[in-house]
């Protein structure tokens, strides 16, 4: 390594240091301090009519399957829809590979040009998987003929697509990529002549912005995209599920998390790397839409269940005070899950000798999630025998009314009665009134 590439690494470290320090940090309080605290939760109004749509998808790790599905989807719910039709551009945000090989370029590269039709932009960057490769630069040339880092005006609105460089590792940015990045954001804010969102596209999260992103995320961008108030940010990379309220998030500027389209990651209390029940697959689109003055609409559309499971509406990009979307103001609309009056739970052993223990779920506010369930087991001599916090599948979006998870066959013995203990907890870390209810294992 050179002495040029080792300044740039030590100064790519320092800058991120003080971005946690100096703005990330702080910026966990801006949540308290931007944003209007209010009544309802903002509702996409029957007059919005957008300009522009743009579909992100992101984590595909060769699941080109998936990929057409989804473009070949998204086309569908479009083609037709009123007051607007129409795809006006497709974002890969990344991870279109397993571990950077050469012949995931070609095989993602031809679904594209297979489903995308030729009058749509697409544009896509690299992840970190990507960078696991030496040869990133060579392959992206080779195959996708532009630029990792590229800005393409669609519709009059500046979508800045950003892959920076690997460092060190496969995961630093340079201090080159990251002013390139800062020039870009400037120049379409300069450009503007109206209230037009700037969209921004990377493959990791912003750290200490949306749900993942403490683990997932890059506090070098935290500088660069801080109080550029036209920006909504797009990632990826964390695989942690868009359903979750958290995956948006609003400071001095709009970020959101785009899911995946392999597996889903979670975490428990702050412990990541959590694969629970029903993880794999998963398989997401994220659908952009914007006015000239200011005004985003932000959906979650989810193939596997051919479902929209969230919509989030913007008023005004550019008025900070009126975020709606920040920390407190979520989770101050956020209620604790209520159980029916008539919860039951059962348990049965599946094929594998496990048991399985199902109860009716609760129900959480509406636009927000159950994230898990607290459950502890009481023997018949009214001792506690098992105790265990279970994350909730409610990124299945099954229709399903009850939960269910597996335990290890010694737990129960057939034909003894139990109680359950059950508390509900929401995103927001808001609890259940607890839930007892007594089963006889079959």
């Amino acid at each position: 390594m050179s002495f040029s590439e080792i300044k740039q690494w030590v100064i790519g470290v320092i800058f991120g240091v003080f971005s946690v320090l100096l703005v990330v940090l702080p910026g966990q309080s801006v949540q308290h301090l931007f944003g209007a605290v209010s009544k309802e939760l903002p509702q996409t109004p029957a007059y919005f009519q957008p300009t522009v749509r743009l579909v992100i998808f992101t984590d595909t790790h060769n699941h080109n399957d998936r990929v057409a599905d989804g473009i070949d989807t998204a086309y569908a719910l479009f083609d037709d829809a009123e007051p607007y039709a129409g795809i006006d551009g497709f974002f890969c945000l990344g991870d279109f590979s397993s571990v950077g090989e050469e012949s995931a370029y070609p095989n993602f590269v031809n679904t594209l040009k297979a489903h995308v039709r030729p009058e749509t932009p697409v544009v896509t960057i690299h992840g970190n998987h990507e960078f696991k490769n030496d040869n990133y630069r060579e392959y992206f040339a080779k195959y996708f003929g532009y630029d990792p880092d590229t800005v393409t005006e669609i519709n009059g609105f500046s979508c800045i697509a950003f892959s920076g460089e690997r460092s060190m590792t496969e995961w630093t940015f340079t201090p080159k990529s990251l002013k390139w990045l800062s020039d870009s954001i400037c120049a379409a804010e300069k450009k503007r002549t109206d209230g037009r969102a700037i969209f921004v596209f990377q493959h990791p999260h912003p750290w200490g912005t949306v749900y993942g992103s403490t683990t997932w995320g890059d506090p070098q961008l935290n500088p660069i995209l801080t109080g550029h108030k036209a920006v909504v940010d797009f990632s990826g990379h964390s695989h942690y599920p868009m359903n979750d309220p958290r995956s948006v998030n609003q400071t001095t500027y709009t970020a959101v998390g785009c899911g995946a389209m392999e597996y889903y990651e979670l975490d428990s209390h702050g412990i990541p790397g959590q694969h629970p029940d029903g993880y794999d697959p998963a398989d997401t689109l994220t659908v952009a839409e914007a006015d000239n003055d200011g005004s985003v609409r932000i959906r979650g559309y989810d193939l596997l269940s051919d479902t929209w499971f969230y919509d989030y509406y913007i008023d005004n990009v550019n008025d900070c005070s009126s975020y709606a979307y920040t920390y407190n103001n979520m989770a101050l609309h956020d209620k604790a899950p209520v159980f029916p009056k008539d919860a039951k739970a059962s348990a049965a052993k599946n094929e594998n000798g496990e048991w399985v223990l199902s109860f009716d779920d609760a129900e959480a506010a509406p636009g927000y999630i159950v994230h898990n369930y607290n459950v502890t087991i009481f023997g018949e001599n009214g001792l506690p025998k098992f105790h265990k916090s279970f994350i909730n599948d409610y990124f299945v979006l099954d229709g399903s009314k009850t939960a269910s998870f597996r335990l290890e066959a010694d737990t129960l013995e057939s034909g003894k009665t139990y109680k359950l203990l059950v508390v509900a907890e929401s995103a927001y870390h808001k609890l259940s009134k607890p839930l007892f209810v007594t089963f006889t294992a079959a």
